[in-house]
């Protein structure tokens, strides 16, 4: 019998994205793009069958799961916990106005020392890791053995919640390069109730509509 899988898709582009402004918890839709991405994302995955669909409740990913949910007939579960950071007082804010407003924690962030970067309200690596692996855990334990499920969430939630549930030490997440738009990530268990392994990484269907 073959072990589970776990898919962790991020969501699709939004005008923010494109802006590289900080969105946090904010709901900000998929822009004309976003949407073709999650159009084109949602045929391939749903032939891999999954046999569940879990999704953060925040606007760019709900509506990016619901071309999941078209394409599988499959209805989601929306859970808070997959929501990306919260950045504090940096929600909505462009790098240069970051740099502005904040520019020691700017100047940290740009030096990859994400302890000093920290703004005001702002969860740290520890805090999301805290809320996402339980729900990224429970969505896991839930599949029988040899099914695969999707969860659709957030681009540095992703990474957090990646490392966390692999065990990795605290900050390793930093190590790797960003999961793009409608990328994902696949997750495997070396064996039914062992271990996990990481089968792909920011994996991309074939003809991207962002290329």
């Amino acid at each position: 019998m073959t072990g589970r899988r776990l898919l962790l898709l991020r969501h699709g582009r939004t005008a923010w994205n494109v802006a590289e402004r900080a969105q946090g918890h904010a709901d900000v839709p998929l822009d004309d793009t976003g949407r073709a991405q999650a159009a084109a994302v949602a045929p391939y995955l749903a032939s891999l069958e999954p046999a569940a669909l879990w999704c953060s409740d925040l606007d760019r990913a709900r509506e990016t799961c619901g071309f999941l949910e078209a394409a599988t007939g499959l209805s989601a579960k929306t859970d808070a916990r997959l929501r990306e950071f919260d950045v504090g007082e940096r929600q909505g804010l462009t790098m240069a106005e970051f740099a502005r407003r904040f520019p020691e924690e700017h100047a940290a962030w740009a030096e990859r020392d994400f302890t000093r970067a920290q703004v005001p309200g702002a969860e740290t690596d520890a805090d999301v890791a805290a809320r996402i692996r339980p729900a990224l855990a429970e969505a896991l334990t839930s599949l029988d053995p040899g099914e695969t499920g999707v969860v659709v969430t957030h681009g540095a939630a992703l990474l957090v919640g990646l490392a966390s549930l692999l065990d990795w030490p605290a900050g390793v997440s930093r190590s790797l390069g960003g999961v793009a738009n409608c990328g994902w990530v696949t997750l495997a268990e070396v064996e039914a109730g062992g271990r996990l392994r990481i089968l792909g990484y920011n994996e991309k269907w074939p003809h991207d509509p962002a290329r």
